[in-house]
């Protein structure tokens, strides 16, 4: 069977059919016909109407054997407080070229790609939104009702092309840290050893005197990695950098600014004027005037404690098995 595209039927009714493909704004798409539910859906019925949207995806011969029909639902931007949800009645082809691999197709556009479940301007304002309006990317996916994944992708293309750019002048550089997501190892399968595959600092490396905004994010937070960066960076631009801006080391309260005792090689810090001290345990007496005074005898409770485990009484500890009988052995 050999017919065309549905851009036949597309010109049957000029009258309002045409309005509504203008407002709608999808090429190569035309409206059928809206149809409400009671739920406050409109339903936008649409039909393909131009005859590229048939052309092979692998050769690109217009292909004349229609096979069957298709629906797809694609999601697209909202239009009034109401929702609108698009249903694409498309179809199947046959590609008829004979050095072509490919056997059938269904009908794909610029504004809704193959095997596509959004369309391209609703993937571009995801994108966009998260990088200049959005607080982060589940907002975004909230908004549009849209997956996290789906979203973070549109994210993801959006940014890359300017990834891409030099870095923009920069006179003092900022350097922070911040704590993200849980650290995560993985084991090597040539040395069976874990290695750690991503980490739950990253430092992010910012314009901190101008409008130019982050700059970089490297994953760690040691010295070494952000030498790395900058040694990626043009000589030129380094150059230009004249401060650079680091947020102090987080000092112990009791130290007030003096580095913490340590009780020997590898052991945990623990605060001026407490070291060698145990939990439970007085420490010996020494030259300090806080630890003056008698020892106390070890094996006596003070005043009004209660005695020592040992020397208290203890009650007698009741049979659970009859003396007649025979406890079980156990088995060996």
């Amino acid at each position: 069977m050999f017919q065309g595209t549905q851009c036949e039927e597309a010109r049957q009714d000029e009258d309002g059919q045409v309005d509504a493909s203008l407002l709608l704004g999808l090429e190569g798409l035309a409206v059928r016909d809206v149809v409400p539910d009671g739920f406050g859906v409109r339903w936008v019925h649409l039909i393909t109407a131009t005859d590229a949207a048939a052309a092979c995806p692998v050769c690109g011969v217009i292909s004349t054997s229609a096979k069957g029909s298709a629906t797809t639902r694609p999601r697209d931007l909202g239009y009034g407080p109401g929702p609108i949800r698009l249903v694409w009645h498309k179809r199947r082809w046959r590609c008829r070229e004979a050095l072509c691999a490919r056997a059938t197709f269904t009908e794909c556009l610029p504004a809704v790609p193959a095997k596509a479940r959004l369309t391209t301007r609703l993937r571009a304002e995801c994108g966009a939104g998260i990088a200049g309006g959005f607080s982060c990317v589940s907002a975004a996916a909230g908004h549009y009702g849209i997956d996290w994944r789906i979203a973070h992708a549109a994210f993801i293309a959006h940014v890359d092309p300017s990834l891409i750019e030099p870095l923009p002048p920069v006179e003092v550089l900022g350097i922070d840290e911040t704590r993200r997501g849980k650290l995560k190892w993985a084991q090597d399968p040539v040395t069976h050893r874990w290695v750690v595959v991503a980490d739950r600092w990253h430092t992010g490396i910012v314009d901190a005197a101008g409008t130019g905004g982050l700059l970089g994010h490297v994953e760690g937070r040691t010295a070494a990695l952000v030498a790395t960066w900058l040694q990626d960076q043009p000589q030129a631009w380094r150059d230009r950098v004249s401060h650079t801006r680091v947020r102090p080391v987080r000092l112990l309260r009791q130290g007030r600014g003096r580095r913490p005792a340590r009780r020997g090689p590898g052991s945990r810090p623990v605060p001026p004027g407490r070291s060698g001290q145990r939990h439970g345990h007085r420490r010996a007496a020494t030259g300090d005037p806080r630890s003056a005074g008698p020892a106390r005898p070890q094996g006596r409770s003070a005043v009004g404690q209660p005695a020592p485990a040992a020397d208290r009484p203890r009650a007698p500890v009741p049979a659970l098995v009859h003396p007649d009988v025979e406890p079980p052995r156990r088995r060996r």
